[in-house]
């Protein structure tokens, strides 16, 4: 497997780790305020990060390039980002304009993502 796909899939694990650990921390406490940061720590975390991991891995996709790496980091400290900045931004600790410090890097991240999947049309696949 090559390491562009061992690093996405060890950031999604540690997410749906985390994102596990805080359901039942919900579950048990009663307090589900902060679900909508929960599902998006699954959602972004877990589930995208690993979609993307098992592309890299795919025949004839990118196996580490700067698109790859790029890629990765921005998703992966958007997603992380994110279950920091929203709970603060939910409990109006933080105003909501800090966002897009989050969302931005996700968005750019998807954007490498999708020219990654793009430049697979261009060359036959193995």
């Amino acid at each position: 497997m090559p390491n562009i796909s061992k690093a996405f899939f060890t950031v999604a694990a540690l997410c749906g780790l985390a994102g596990m650990v805080w359901g039942s921390y919900m579950g048990m406490s009663g307090d589900h305020s902060l679900h909508p940061v929960h599902a998006h720590l699954n959602l972004l975390g877990w589930v995208t990060l690993s979609i993307m991991g098992g592309f890299y891995a795919l025949p004839g996709t990118p196996k580490g390039g700067a698109l790859a790496w790029a890629n990765f980091v921005l998703s992966s400290a958007g997603a992380i980002l994110m279950a920091i900045l929203l709970p603060q931004v939910m409990t109006q600790k933080l105003p909501g304009s800090v966002m897009p410090a989050s969302e931005g890097p996700i968005v750019i991240g998807m954007v490498c993502f999708l020219v990654a999947v793009l430049s697979t049309w261009r060359k036959p696949v193995a």
